[in-house]
């Protein structure tokens, strides 16, 4: 009976408040029109037809052998990188909390190994892998004198995503040995275990799931990348570039394209469920809590001499690909005259490229604070608010990590050119800027929303109830207690939706007209015709632009954040 009775109050709280209410009405029609509608109609594209509903396009797709083997490589692409990128991030986080190092600068290369794929262009290795390795590489041509290298295919793109997503992987597994209980292991070696026994019988079957989370993670990451197979994939063709060649080639195949988008789709997703809710849950259960005490580092120079040269090794490797790109743009003529020169950034200036980067750095900006505020404002009704439609709030939201870019785009184009909207504001969007924003807040709102969520489950809830004792209402709550209290998420969510939005391509390759340049698409046209030197002049600055809105974000949060105001207090 009591239990009805609050239940009865809770609803009637609800339907009290009519800014929250509003707040979750517009939420649930912008997850369902951009992010469900489109998905939809992709799959009604693969199953209807003139004459009904067939699923014709199915067999038809699995009897091509374009589609058969792109399916195959990527599946192939995916356990390869992701197992390359969970071991070698298991190494350096292994070094990273267990072993001594005994001066600061590896320390250091691991902080800048695990920035580096955040402030640069997914593609950024691609581009350095040809200028190294490449027909006219420097460390094949000029060093090895090998005239003949061939860095396109699956090795080439294996080496690219590996070293892309094993940071993600390292910064993962990090924080799950740090919560490792150090007295575990010790007890095992008081036993007279070794340093190795210990680890295969005591750590690794606590990091099982979290390594298992890592890997999945990054498979995702691999079968739903397009920019690197499209650029050094050569004849090694992936779901991702073969859907979007499909759509933008002669044959203009609507169908298979959208039943391809699908097969990926269902790929994708059924790994992030997997993901999400059976490993994650595993992680948290077997490592509650923080270490009760610190770690006794490993001294021993038998183990420590050679993980630490593998780790510098690997980091001196991945710090000289990016270098590469700055001198791509330097020098005169790649692989022939190696003299200094301007003359790529003039001539990027003189040809449209002021143009991209307004384009590029406004879009962006754009959907910057919508996706930061709606972000907080979906953790907030998630951590705090109970009401029948958070469990499809959370889950959509979540949704859009698991789509890919290229078949997001599909959606949209299905959705909005041609889709339920024949006339009217919704198809009125397709070919604007509009759409590219919407793209960029559908694709950052789930990395906003995670760091929301952990940030408002750290805030104790008499806080706020303190505030509506005192008569204040949702909006005024959230305005006034919870984001002050949440801006350091909220301010880590602004930039990552900018960084994210301005370095995307995959999204936006087959959404962008004419009307709109963008600065990845400039450099993956630019890279296809093998005019590298404007390529890498064009990264190098979307490099210098990404770096310094976070420096700007870490300078706001040092001396305006949430815990300078707390270290005052």
């Amino acid at each position: 009976m009591a239990s009805r009775q609050s239940a009865a109050l809770d609803r009637k709280k609800f339907f009290a408040d009519p800014v929250m209410l509003a707040a979750i009405l517009i939420l649930i029609a912008f997850l369902t029109l951009f992010i469900l509608y489109p998905l939809a109609m992709l799959l009604v594209d693969s199953i209807k037809t003139d004459t009904g509903i067939s699923f014709d396009a199915f067999p038809r797709i699995f009897g091509d052998t374009t589609f058969r083997h792109a399916l195959v490589n990527t599946l192939e692409l995916g356990f390869v990188t992701s197992l390359g990128s969970t071991l070698i991030g298991l190494l350096f986080a292994y070094v990273d909390c267990y072993v001594k190092v005994r001066t600061k600068i590896m320390k250091r290369l691991f902080d800048v190994v695990s920035m580096l794929p955040v402030v640069s262009p997914p593609f950024v290795l691609s581009l350095s892998m040809i200028l190294l390795f490449g027909k006219s590489g420097l460390i094949t041509r000029s060093l090895l004198g090998i005239y003949d290298a061939n860095i396109y295919g699956m090795h080439g793109i294996a080496i690219v995503q590996t070293l892309t997503f094993f940071p993600v992987c390292y910064m993962m597994l990090k924080g799950l040995l740090k919560n490792i209980d150090p007295s575990m292991e010790e007890a095992a070696r008081d036993m007279g275990a070794s340093r190795w026994k210990v680890f295969t019988t005591v750590t690794l079957p606590l990091m099982l799931p979290g390594i298992g989370n890592a890997f999945l993670v990054t498979f995702i990451e691999s079968v739903a990348d397009f920019a690197n197979p499209m650029m050094i994939g050569g004849n090694f063709d992936t779901l991702a570039t073969t859907i979007y060649l499909r759509i933008t080639g002669g044959s203009y195949d609507i169908a298979g394209a959208a039943a391809m988008a699908v097969v990926l789709l269902m790929l994708t997703i059924s790994l992030f469920l997997i993901q999400k809710y059976y490993l994650e849950a595993k992680t948290a259960a077997t490592l509650t809590g923080k270490a009760s005490r610190a770690r006794m580092l490993i001294e021993d120079k038998t183990v420590t001499v050679p993980l630490t040269l593998f780790c510098c090794l690997v980091s001196v490797f991945v710090i000289l690909m990016y270098i590469s790109i700055p001198f791509g743009a330097l020098f005169k003529l790649w692989g022939r005259d190696y003299s200094l020169s301007l003359k790529w950034f003039e001539y990027l200036f003189k040809h449209s490229g002021l143009k991209a980067f307004k384009d590029s750095f406004v879009l962006s900006l754009i959907a910057s604070p919508i996706t930061a505020l709606f972000s907080m404002v979906i953790s907030y009704l998630v951590v705090k608010k109970k009401f029948r439609g958070k469990g499809f709030i959370e889950f959509v939201s979540m949704l859009a990590m698991a789509v890919p870019g290229t078949v997001l785009g599909v959606g949209f184009i299905r959705g909005f050119a041609n889709g339920l909207f024949h006339s009217g504001i919704m198809q009125g969007i397709y070919g604007t800027g509009i759409i590219l924003v919407i793209v960029f807040v559908v694709r950052s709102l789930p990395v906003g929303t995670r760091s929301g969520i952990s940030a408002l489950q750290q805030i104790d809830k008499s806080i706020e109830e303190s505030a509506y004792d005192l008569g204040a209402g949702s909006g005024k709550v959230f305005m006034t207690v919870t984001l002050p209290l949440i801006k350091d998420s909220f301010m880590s969510g602004l930039v990552t939706t900018f960084v994210r939005s301005i370095t995307a391509i995959s999204a936006i390759i087959l959404l962008v007209t004419p009307k709109y340049l963008l600065v990845t698409c400039q450099i993956n046209e630019l890279a296809e015709k093998g005019y590298y030197g404007v390529a890498c002049a064009y990264a190098t600055i979307l490099i210098a632009i990404v770096y310094a809105a976070i420096v700007l974000m870490n300078l706001c949060m040092k001396f305006f954040g949430t815990s300078r105001k707390i270290k005052e207090d």
